[in-house]
């Protein structure tokens, strides 16, 4: 039997878990939705590490490698259970994963709460508190888990207030069993047709059956049976084909894969055969993620083998300038005990990595030629972010510089808006050079005294007031063969530009300052 000798304890939740309790309990009850969404979405990552584990130890399967969730109700106890024989969990994790919260992620997830209970709900999976949306519909919940390979199992439970307890179980199966004894009022989580339609809502696109008993009608009412059905599709839908998936389909996996609630902004969907074989279904989303100038976060691409999920957020599948990318990577070569450091020094996911940039960045230009309304609304969400490429890709670096914006005294609006090409487009025939202006504000840049001249000329400048913009241009020195020139750095030429008096003026200025310039050439030498 799987049992600890620790005995059962009281432990107090760290202060941001009463806060985010409190909040779940009394605020986000709009959409109960959320719950069942939630937890399955665990159970299938629980599912995943063990496939992953597994790989390099079979013996965790202990003879039952048949993964599945499974949803359950019982109306007289008032209880919804959701099981799972995925990976399980230690009482240290249980007590490390349960009992606190990173807290720049709470702090995060506070900040970024709108007071819209719709909207704040499908906040919860993005910055991984899902497992406390539990209490919206429960006053208790009662965990019990048993790690794969290990003996002692442990129960957890709570009435979602200031602390919890944590006890030696009974439990002899690998995984984790989540009872929620839900409050007054929750009973359409105790109806079978209620539960299966939430399950194909929300999760018919993990890859990990979901099961429930069937029913049948007796005496006016559904009764669950003895027979299980499978509830979701539990199927990869990137190795489908293109032409069977509709639209919804793509969107509804996309919420999956991403925790965002609003549809995605476009995607693309290819399989490569050949020397390699490999599926990609990569997501633009239609607005940035709370952290999204942070650099080092974590990236959005799933890697898998042989549709075994193997891993994510790993930066050699899409480089940092657009990690606002979401998806899977599906290989057929990679080693299926694959680890980081072999992706490394793997020749094949540099392939895959460079192919899958041209996927997005072909996206990209396409949106902004057939849909600019569209791409602008891209650009407004992560436009700075695509502005670190030309710095990281040089072997892109001309179609990214393709896809910039910037605001422009020909618009005159706050907007980033003129690509390169609709500058050169305007410029005048004797022009030879694009100019811009670099400043920490748009006023500044406006009030610029060195644009006097070129308004004067009517001569287009673009305005470039983000933080990344130098950094940027001290990589792009020309876009299609016409050079950037500063108008702030050194003397400008604007050659043909110039009238005759205005060259003359110059010269003689330039005549002026050569005495000034000699002492100053003297003074330097003592």
């Amino acid at each position: 039997m799987a049992k600890t000798a620790t005995k059962k304890q009281t432990l107090g939740f760290q202060a941001e878990v009463k806060q985010l309790l409190h909040l779940m309990i009394h605020s986000l009850y709009s959409n109960k939705e959320i719950v069942l969404r939630e937890l399955i979405s665990n159970a299938s990552d629980a599912s995943d590490k063990l496939r992953f584990a597994a790989l390099s130890n079979n013996d965790l399967y202990a003879g039952d490698s048949d993964l599945k969730i499974r949803i359950a109700f019982d109306k007289a106890a008032r209880t919804l259970t959701i099981s799972d024989n995925g990976i399980g969990m230690s009482r240290q994790e249980v007590i490390d994963n349960i009992g606190t919260i990173a807290k720049s992620g709470t702090k995060e997830f506070f900040n970024a709460l709108t007071g819209d209970q719709a909207k704040d709900a499908h906040l919860i999976g993005q910055f991984g508190v899902g497992f406390y949306s539990s209490f919206i519909i429960a006053d208790k919940v009662t965990l019990t888990t048993l790690r794969a390979g290990e003996t002692e199992a442990v129960t957890w439970e709570s009435a979602g207030e200031g602390d919890f307890t944590i006890a030696p179980a009974d439990k002899t199966t690998r995984g984790t069993d989540i009872v929620l004894h839900l409050r007054e009022g929750e009973d359409e989580f105790l109806n079978d047709w209620k539960l299966k339609s939430i399950i194909r809502k929300y999760s018919d696109h993990i890859t990990i059956p979901i099961v429930m008993k069937k029913s049948e009608w007796k005496d006016g009412e559904q009764v669950p049976t003895d027979e299980d059905e499978t509830v979701n599709q539990a199927s990869a839908l990137w190795a489908k084909s293109k032409s069977d998936i509709t639209e919804e389909e793509y969107q509804a996996f996309y919420q999956h894969v991403s925790h965002d609630f609003e549809p995605p902004l476009s995607w693309t969907h290819n399989r490569v055969e050949g020397n390699q074989e490999y599926i990609s279904l990569l997501y633009i989303p239609a607005k940035a993620p709370f952290d999204i100038y942070e650099r080092e976060r974590s990236h959005g691409i799933k890697l898998y083998v042989k549709r075994i999920f193997i891993m994510e957020d790993t930066e050699k599948l899409m480089p940092q300038y657009l990690r606002f990318v979401r998806g899977v990577i599906d290989s057929a070569d990679l080693p299926l005990n694959v680890s980081r450091e072999i992706l490394q020094s793997s020749k094949d996911i540099d392939t895959i990595r460079a192919a899958s940039v041209k996927k997005v960045l072909g996206l990209l230009e396409e949106m902004a030629e057939q849909k600019p309304e569209q791409y602008q609304a891209f650009w407004n969400e992560f436009g700075r972010v695509l502005k670190e490429g030309p710095v990281e890709d040089a072997s892109n670096r001309e179609r990214i510089a393709g896809l910039l914006r910037f605001a422009s005294t020909h618009t005159d609006t706050s907007v980033q808006s003129v690509s390169f090409k609709d500058y050169i487009g305007r410029m005048k025939e004797a022009q030879q050079a694009i100019y811009y202006i670099t400043a920490d504000t748009l006023a500044a840049a406006k009030n610029s005294p060195q644009l006097e001249v070129f308004k004067k000329k009517g001569i287009e400048v673009l305005l470039m007031t983000d933080r990344v913009d130098e950094w940027a241009l001290s990589f792009l020195h020309e876009f299609d063969g016409t050079p950037l020139q500063s108008v702030a750095k050194g003397a400008v030429d604007l050659g043909k530009l110039q009238d005759e008096a205005e060259k003359k003026a110059e010269e003689e200025a330039a005549e002026a300052f050569k005495p000034v310039l000699a002492k100053l050439k003297e003074a330097l030498k003592d």
